[in-house]
């Protein structure tokens, strides 16, 4: 499982020119079964995404198809973990 953490590397005018693809691309993701949940960050410096892709090589290439990647306007760090607890309703995490 992943953390991605997003980090924004230019003006927030020039991300919501891309706002609309990054969100079909989120889209695309949840509907493969490889984002488990994201969001943006507070101030909106960028966003964190949840992924429970197992291969770090595999989410780079998944990454690379992400308008802010593809068009420079973000930073990617991934945070590789193994969830051990959870709440009753995320235990499937821990499987």
């Amino acid at each position: 499982m992943f953390i991605i953490n997003i980090t924004y590397r230019t003006e927030l005018e020039k991300i919501d020119q891309f706002l609309n693809e990054h969100i079909a691309f989120l889209n695309e993701q949840y509907e493969l079964g490889n984002f488990l949940a994201s969001g943006r960050k507070i101030p909106r410096t960028g966003g964190i995404i949840l992924s429970n892709v197992d291969s770090k090589l595999e989410l780079e290439k998944i990454i690379e198809k992400d308008p802010f990647k593809s068009n420079e306007l973000a930073n990617y760090e991934l945070i590789e973990f193994v969830p051990s607890k959870t709440c009753d309703e995320l235990n499937f995490l821990t499987k």
